[in-house]
C-alpha cells in the first residue's frame, strides 16, 4: 500500500525569498489553525490515546486551579465560565468520540482533538438558540487549551534546534520569525501569506529560500518528511525522489555560483552605464543585519524596522534598550546614513496579543503611529534613545503610516518635546537631525505636496500602500493573487509622491519588497528614484542590474509602462525586460 511517506507531492505557492534548500520539516502548529493531518501506523494508537487523557486530565487540573483563585465577588463569572468548561472535559461521550477517531482513522491526538472539537463548535453555533450559540466559543477556547497542552514541548522544538530543518506552518507571526535560529532554519513554506507578508520580508532579510501561499501544504506533509523549498520559482516538494534531490542539489549549486559572482561585485559602485549614481541602502530588522548590509555593498540603512524589540518579550524595552540596539547598528555603519523607522506597532505585530479584546480589522485599526500618539510614554522613550543614538553617526528619524498633516504635527511636536528635556538634561543629540516620513496610505500619497513642507525626504512603502490602494490584505492567500504594486493604480499614485518630492526639493526614495524584485529595478529608475533601499541579500542582484542598464533605457521602460492599464501586461513587460539584463536570475 502506497502511504504518504513514499509518496512524491509538488506544489506550488508564491516565491518569496530565493535560493533551494533541502532538509527535514519541522511542522509549527498555531493554536488558532485546525491542526494538520498526519498519520500514525496502528502500533501508536494506545500511546496517543493516553496523551489524550493526560491532556484532558491536566487541562482539568489547571482549570480547577484557576477558579480556586477567583475572588467569589469579583470572579464570580469568570468561575461560571470554568464551569461550563469544567463539565464539557469531564463528559465522556466527548472524550470517546475524540480517542474513537484516533482509533478508526490512526491520527495524531491534536488533529482529533481539532476536528471534534470544531465540529461541536460548528454545530452549536448553527442553533438559534443564543445560550447554546454563544457554547461554541466556549469549545474554541477548550481546544486552544488541549492543544497548547498536546502540542506542548514540541512548540519548542523552533528554539532548540541541532539539525537543519524547513519550516512549514499554516502561517508564521512575527513573533515567530524573530526567534529562529538561522543557523538551522534553511528554507519557509507556509500555506497563507503574499510577497510581503511578515514572513517574506523576514525571509528575504535573512536570506532564508520561502515559498508561501501553498494553500493547504500542512496537510500533506508529515514531521521529519524531506522537504525541497524551490525560492525562485515558488514550488516546494514533500518526499523527493532520489532523481528530484539531485536535480535540485545541481540547481543550488549553479544559484550559489551566481550569489558568488554576484558578491565579487560588492566593491563597485551601483553606478548605470551612463554614470548615474544611485543609493543603495538595506533594509534590516535585527542589530546583526548591520554587517550584511555593508558585506553586501551597501550605502547605509534605508529602514531599521524597529518592532524586533517587542517581539518574544512580555516588558517593553527600556531606553537603554533601545539605545544599545541602536547604537551597536550605528557605530557598525561607520558614518553612513541609518534611517530608523519608529515603531510600527498593531495589525499582526505585539499589540493584538496584549489587548483583552483584539480588534476586529487591525489593520485598519490602532497601528503604527496612531499606536503611538496613543501610547505617548512609549514612544518618547523611543524617540530619547534615537536622539541619544544621533551624536553617533548619521542617523534619521522616520514616522510609519502617516495618513495626514496633523498626524505630522503631532509626531514632530512631541520629538521637539523629547528635545526640550534633552537639553533640560544636558544631554547631547543632534539638534538638526533629518525627520521623514513614509508614504504608506493613498492619502499621504495624495496630500504628499503637503506633507512635503515639514520633512526632509519621503520613503515609499509600497507593501502598504498596494494594500491600502488595492483593498487586498497582503498577508491572505485567498486574495494574494490579486495583490500587485504593478497594478496601475499603485504606480501612478507613486509617480504623483515623486513629482512633488522633486518640487518640494526633498528627498525620495523606496524601501518597499519591490525594491528586492529585479524586474522593478529599470521602472524605479525610469520613474525618479535614486535612492533604493532593500532586503541586504539582494544588494548584489540590484547593483548588477543598475550596473548593466542606462537612465535612457529605464526612461523610456517607464514611459512605455505608465501607458498601460493591465496589471498583467505591466508584469509581463517588466519581468521580459529584466530577464534580457540578468537571465541567469530567472
Amino acid at each position: 500500500m502506497t502511504t504518504l511517506a513514499d509518496r512524491m507531492e509538488i506544489k506550488k505557492g508564491i516565491a518569496v525569498s530565493p535560493g533551494i534548500s533541502i532538509a527535514k520539516s519541522l511542522i509549527i502548529d498555531a493554536e488558532d489553525y485546525r491542526i494538520p493531518r498526519r498519520s500514525i501506523m496502528p502500533s501508536q494508537q494506545d500511546a496517543e490515546v493516553e496523551r489524550l487523557k493526560n491532556a484532558f486530565k491536566s487541562a482539568v487540573d489547571e482549570l480547577t486551579g484557576l477558579m480556586s483563585t477567583q475572588d467569589q465577588a469579583q470572579g464570580g463569572k469568570i468561575k461560571d465560565i470554568f464551569a461550563v468548561h469544567l463539565r464539557f472535559l469531564h463528559d465522556r461521550g466527548l472524550q470517546k468520540k475524540i480517542t474513537d477517531l484516533i482509533r478508526s482513522e490512526s491520527v495524531i491526538a491534536e488533529y482529533a482533538v481539532s476536528a471534534v472539537l470544531r465540529e461541536v463548535a460548528s454545530h452549536f453555533s448553527k442553533v438559534k438558540d443564543a445560550y447554546i450559540s454563544e457554547r461554541a466559543a466556549d469549545i474554541y477556547d477548550i481546544e486552544r487549551r488541549l492543544l497548547k497542552l498536546l502540542l506542548g514541548k514540541k512548540r519548542e522544538d523552533v528554539r532548540y534546534l541541532t539539525e537543519e530543518v524547513v519550516v512549514v506552518a499554516r502561517e508564521l507571526s512575527p513573533t515567530q520569525t524573530a526567534g529562529f535560529d538561522r543557523r538551522f532554519v534553511k528554507g519557509l513554506a507556509t500555506d497563507a501569506g503574499g510577497r510581503t507578508s511578515h514572513t517574506a520580508i523576514v525571509a528575504r532579510s535573512l536570506g532564508i529560500p520561502a515559498v508561501v501561499a501553498l494553500e493547504d501544504f500542512t496537510e500533506v506533509v508529515d514531521a521529519d518528511s524531506i522537504v525541497i523549498v524551490d525560492g525562485n520559482r515558488g514550488i516546494v516538494i514533500v518526499n523527493p525522489d532520489e532523481q528530484t534531490v539531485r536535480q535540485y542539489e545541481r540547481y543550488a549549486r549553479d544559484f550559489a555560483e551566481l550569489t558568488h559572482r554576484l558578491d565579487a561585485i560588492k566593491e563597485d559602485p551601483p553606478v548605470t552605464r551612463d554614470g548615474v549614481r544611485i543609493t543603495l541602502l538595506g533594509n534590516i530588522e535585527f542589530p546583526e543585519e548591520a554587517q550584511m548590509v555593508l558585506e553586501k555593498g551597501g550605502d547605509g540603512i534605508g529602514l531599521y524596522r524597529t518592532e524586533f524589540l517587542y517581539l518574544n518579550r512580555d516588558t517593553e524595552p527600556t531606553e537603554e534598550e533601545h539605545y544599545l540596539a541602536y547604537a551597536e547598528v550605528v557605530d557598525a555603519l561607520g558614518g553612513r546614513p541609518v534611517i530608523i523607522r519608529t515603531m510600527d506597532l498593531g495589525a499582526d505585530k505585539f499589540t493584538q496579543s496584549k489587548r483583552l479584546a483584539p480588534e476586529p480589522n487591525p489593520f485598519l485599526g490602532l497601528r503604527s503611529i496612531r499606536f503611538c500618539l496613543q501610547n505617548l510614554a512609549m514612544f518618547k522613550t523611543q524617540l530619547r534613545a534615537i536622539l541619544r543614538a544621533s551624536v553617533k553617526g548619521d542617523v534619521r528619524v522616520m514616522f510609519p503610516l502617516i495618513t495626514n498633516l496633523q498626524e505630522l504635527k503631532q509626531a514632530r511636536f512631541l520629538l521637539r518635546d523629547v528635545m526640550e528635556d534633552l537639553d533640560d538634561e544636558s544631554i547631547k543629540y543632534n539638534k538638526d537631525i533629518r525627520v521623514g516620513i513614509m508614504i504608506e496610505t493613498p492619502s499621504a500619497a495624495l496630500t504628499a505636496s503637503t506633507l512635503a513642507r515639514d520633512v526632509d525626504f519621503f520613503s515609499i512603502g509600497t507593501n502598504d500602500l498596494t494594500q491600502y490602494t488595492l483593498a487586498v490584505d497582503r498577508g491572505n492567500e485567498l486574495v494574494s493573487t490579486l495583490y500587485s504594486p504593478a497594478d496601475p493604480a499603485v504606480l501612478r499614485l507613486i509617480r504623483g509622491v515623486i513629482g512633488d518630492a522633486h518640487k518640494a526639493q526633498i528627498d525620495v526614495g523606496i524601501c518597499g519588497e519591490i525594491a528586492s524584485d529585479p524586474e522593478f529595478i529599470m521602472l524605479l529608475l525610469g520613474m525618479g528614484f535614486r535612492t533604493v533601499s532593500l532586503a541586504p541579500p539582494m544588494l548584489p542582484e540590484i547593483k548588477q542590474v543598475i550596473r548593466s542598464v542606462t537612465v535612457e533605457q529605464c526612461n523610456h521602460l517607464a514611459r512605455e509602462v505608465l501607458k498601460m492599464n493591465s496589471e498583467r501586461q505591466i508584469s509581463a513587460y517588466l519581468r521580459n525586460a529584466a530577464r534580457k539584463i540578468l537571465p541567469e536570475a530567472f
